[in-house]
């Protein structure tokens, strides 16, 4: 009988010098690519990492070219070793002793393909690992997309973010507009300091200046321009940062939590300096042997005016300036601060200082200033107390004093002469948080500002001027934040205001909040 292991012995020659070869390509080339992932990605060793990376997918792409030559030079042998066995079987050679041989080659020509798309995918994964930017540094794209649904018992400023209550008939809807966009950057090391910057924004701007078509109640209404709502640049050495921003005020160092007032944060005008304007600073912390740190903050500021002071009535073509910037001069915000270790969630005690000149457009200056207290302490049962109190003059253009900085009115008995005060105004918050779990916390809070009803009486205003003639606002709020993975939120909230013009009934509006989003 013929023998006809003279076919099966090139197989096994060919597995025995091919395998080998195999393998080591193929550890050749993820060997780059387990590497770059294995290292950590800072801005230490990002230049370095992205000159790796490239040469990893160079010598990637090499080595899935030499791999199919291989492919090309198996397959062609797997035809030569077919045609073999063809003439084999023609001389009533015994199929299946040479069908065993082309089965093992045609499985690792399969095993080959499987390894090759792998590799192809990785290649694809690495070319994806970051946002492009012109500088060649790492750029990253997050944000929120927020549904909210409210019911108003009462009427209130703005339907969808209220923050003042007024004599009227309630409302009922739904927007999309407290969606939230953000882009984080890091840069080079500059004189010893890492660089990094990051900018907010929002879907609730409003119109184009005389602009009709989103009007109240028409479609394009709930359709808004994006908004810058904030903006950072610094640079970070050990225990310094030198920064510019569009941000609240650092005297006002911590927020309340809610998930249904983000195009307006929570507890705005009732006591929560919120308002975004320029600033540019220095924070230098110092540290000392078994005791808290002591946080150092300065910085100057271009305080705005509060909204109701610009004329419905003014060209589009026109920008005010600001009774700040008419002053020429930039305001000035100070603040130290006790802190625990814990920068996120730990204990802090901070003072602060603010102060302002401003100008009228007729010519009359005054001043704005303000002191404040700042604090934060964990509690047990994973409770944690938070909250600002201040005390000052003309707020308007920080998020306080109801909505004003100062009044005047005409002197009857002397024409063309006026009366003029900047308004005092104290205010503050304070909420309770619980975290029960690590995917939901409970949280409840109250915030008031206020104007002293003396100094605004002889200013007040007819019923329309309802901003000028506010006294107090007050605000109490709770809510419930549920966050069943990493990128989905969802919230019930309830809200009561209280707005107590000078010359009329306190006005009040409960309002029920819906939220659900899916961060990414």
């Amino acid at each position: 009988m013929r023998s006809y292991s003279k076919y099966r012995q090139p197989w096994r020659s060919l597995l025995q010098v091919r395998q080998p070869a195999l393998l080591g390509s193929l550890l050749l080339v993820c060997a780059p690519t387990l590497y770059i992932h294995a290292q950590t990605t800072t801005p230490e060793n990002l230049a370095l990492q992205m000159q790796q990376l490239t040469e990893a997918m160079n010598r990637t792409q090499a080595q899935l070219e030499r791999t199919q030559q291989q492919m090309e030079g198996m397959r062609h042998q797997l035809t030569a070793l077919q045609q073999q066995i063809a003439a084999a079987e023609a001389g009533s050679t015994p199929p299946l002793a040479a069908e065993q041989p082309a089965e093992d080659l045609a499985t690792e020509v399969d095993s080959l393909r499987e390894q090759q798309s792998i590799l192809k995918s990785q290649v694809a994964t690495q070319e994806q690992t970051k946002v492009e930017s012109e500088s060649k540094y790492p750029v990253k794209l997050s944000g929120l997309v927020l549904l909210n649904g409210f019911v108003n018992t009462r009427k209130v400023d703005i339907p969808s973010t209220p923050t003042l209550a007024l004599e009227g008939g309630g409302s009922t809807g739904a927007s999309v507009r407290q969606t939230l966009l953000g882009i984080d950057a890091r840069g080079p090391h500059l004189y010893g300091a890492r660089s990094h910057a990051d900018l907010r924004m929002d879907f609730d701007g409003g119109p184009s200046p005389g602009s009709t078509s989103a009007a109240a109640g028409t479609y394009n209404g709930n359709i808004g321009q994006l908004r810058l709502r904030t903006a950072h640049a610094a640079l970070d050495w050990d225990h310094t940062e030198a920064f510019f921003s569009l941000d609240r005020p650092i005297i006002n160092p911590n927020q309340p939590s809610s998930l249904n007032a983000i195009a307006i944060p929570p507890l705005a005008w009732s006591g929560n300096l919120w308002s975004w304007n320029p600033q540019v600073g220095l924070t230098h912390d110092l540290s000392f042997s078994n005791v808290p740190r002591l946080r150092l903050q300065a910085a100057l500021i271009d305080v705005t005016d509060p909204p109701v002071l610009y004329s419905a009535s003014t060209s589009a073509a026109v920008s005010l300036s600001s009774t700040a910037e008419r002053s020429r001069w930039p305001g000035v915000e100070t603040r130290f601060a006790i802190l625990s270790s814990d920068k996120e969630n730990g204990a802090q005690l901070g003072f602060g200082g603010f102060f302002a000149p401003h100008r009228t457009a007729s010519g009359t200056t005054f001043d704005s200033w303000a002191g404040t207290l700042d604090y934060r302490q964990p509690l047990p049962a994973r409770l944690e107390f938070a909250g600002s109190f201040y005390r000052g003059q003309a707020l308007g253009g920080l998020g306080g004093g109801a909505y004003k900085t100062f009044g005047y009115r005409p002197d009857l008995d002397n024409p063309g002469d006026f009366y003029f005060r900047a308004f005092e105004n104290v205010g503050g918050w304070a909420q309770l948080k619980e975290r029960a779990g690590e995917r939901i916390e409970f949280n409840a809070a109250f915030g008031i500002d206020s104007v002293p009803a003396g100094q605004l009486r002889p200013f007040a205003g007819g019923p329309a001027s309802y901003y000028q003639n506010l006294a107090r606002n007050r605000t109490f709020t709770g809510n419930v934040i549920y966050s069943p993975s990493a990128y989905l939120l969802f919230s019930l909230e309830y809200r009561r205001l209280e707005s107590s013009p000078v010359n009329a009934p306190t006005a009040a509006s409960n309002i029920i909040g819906l939220a659900a989003g899916y961060k990414f």
